[in-house]
């Protein structure tokens, strides 16, 4: 089913699969339908990474679970945030207080995912971060009421900035968003280079959102000397910086450009010729085993302009797959009354599927499972529209993430 939400939809928050949502409070009483909401970019920077995709992940994992559960009723909901933590809020209180929402997933942006999981926290709801990536959430800003799924701002740049540092690339400039994802994003990488053996020359800030224009952080870069120009960014932003950093030919120039938050789809965006030789990390690639491939092939089916998933997109079915598999064991009526007590049925549960293979839920809410390091191929190399990475590294999950001692989270006590 396609959906188009506009902005007084998402404001309100009243986009849904299924009816019955305006439900008096007798009705939510003896209501024992799960509902799901999807809170995501449908319309900026990381609409291409999260967006719709993510809305298509969680609908393929509640499509499958109805197959082996057809007795318990599971109804998703769907709004765009507009990459505004006072809309998240507001949507999500509406969709907890009012829609009868159990679980809220995606949240591609920290600030609001942060706000979101203290909400969860005090209404004993379930929040899955699939899109937010922020290192914090399971650190300082770590709760009973969250998981965060998928990746990071210690994961992804763990894996990229160690291989980078010992292959030459001891120098480093950051181009970083300004706001709680780029910042931890750079300050997580910069600690990597510096823990490697090699030294950060300088960062530039720019504002986020709006800055379409790169140039002169880009200039800067170059300037600097450094030998590996850091993006701590993501989506349009990221992409932006990489075609025109091949406009100002850096790359050709010497210097190596890394993108630490780019995606699957940011490749395709950029396209081969300006991003061949650009490493990225990712948890999910479309074509690493028969299991990855049958999952993009049918993902690919369904998504806006035949997509394959990205992590995020692909962690949305694992993640609410998981989800799904609690709540039959617990039962619906028992798993609506807590979202606490679901997540401890989760802990319970081997966490395994064909999108991440076998994971660890930690108990700061950090899933652990292996990280891939992988280099754009030249458009010589690729073989059809989505063959665009190489794989170059694989980091176990036991090393793939922050160790939780590390993370500062209080309810972990070491």
């Amino acid at each position: 089913m396609k959906q188009t939400i506009s902005r007084r939809a998402a404001l309100s928050g009243s986009i849904a699969v299924g009816a019955g949502l305006g439900l008096s409070r007798r009705a939510r009483a003896a209501d024992q339908t799960i509902r799901i909401g999807v809170l995501t970019d449908m319309s900026g920077t990381y609409a291409a990474i999260t967006g719709q995709g993510c809305v298509l992940g969680a609908q393929l994992a509640i499509e499958d679970f109805a197959k082996v559960h057809p007795e318990i009723k599971v109804e998703l909901l769907s709004a765009d945030m507009l990459l505004k933590p006072d809309v998240a809020l507001s949507i999500a209180g509406n969709w907890f207080d009012n829609q009868g929402v159990d679980l809220l997933t995606d949240l591609p942006l920290s600030s609001a995912a942060i706000a979101v999981g203290e909400m969860a926290k005090s209404k004993d709801k379930l929040a899955i971060y699939n899109g937010a990536a922020s290192s914090i959430l399971t650190g300082e800003h770590c709760g009973p009421n969250h998981l965060h799924w998928a990746y990071d701002t210690w994961g992804i740049p763990h894996a990229i900035v160690e291989s980078a540092v010992k292959e030459g690339g001891d120098t480093w400039y950051f181009i970083t968003a300004d706001y709680a994802y780029g910042q931890q994003l750079e300050h997580d990488a910069a600690s990597f280079v510096t823990a490697a053996g090699g030294k950060v020359a300088g960062s530039a800030r720019y504002p986020f959102p709006g800055t379409t224009d790169f140039s002169s952080f880009l200039l800067s870069a170059k300037a600097s000397g450094a030998k590996v120009i850091g993006l701590a960014n993501g989506g349009v932003d990221a992409e932006n910086c990489v075609k025109q950093a091949a406009e100002f030919g850096i790359m050709q120039g010497g210097q190596s450009v890394v993108g630490v938050g780019l995606l699957l789809n940011n490749i395709l965006s950029i396209g081969l010729k300006a991003a061949q030789g650009v490493r990225l990390a990712e948890p999910y690639y479309w074509d690493l085993n028969d299991g990855t491939r049958g999952f993009g092939r049918r993902f690919q089916a369904r998504s806006k302009g035949n997509a394959m998933p990205n992590s995020a997109q692909a962690g949305q079915y694992s993640s609410v797959s998981h989800y799904l598999k609690a709540v039959a064991a617990m039962g619906p009526a028992e798993a609506k009354v807590s979202g606490r007590a679901t997540l401890a049925q989760m802990r319970k549960i081997p966490v395994e599927d064909v999108i991440f293979g076998k994971s660890t839920i930690r108990d700061d809410g950090r899933v652990t499972h292996a990280m891939y390091l992988f280099e754009a191929k030249s458009p010589a190399q690729s073989k059809e529209t989505w063959d665009l990475v190489q794989l170059k590294g694989t980091i176990p999950g036991d090393r793939a993430f922050r160790p939780i001692a590390e993370g500062q989270c209080s309810m972990i006590h070491v």
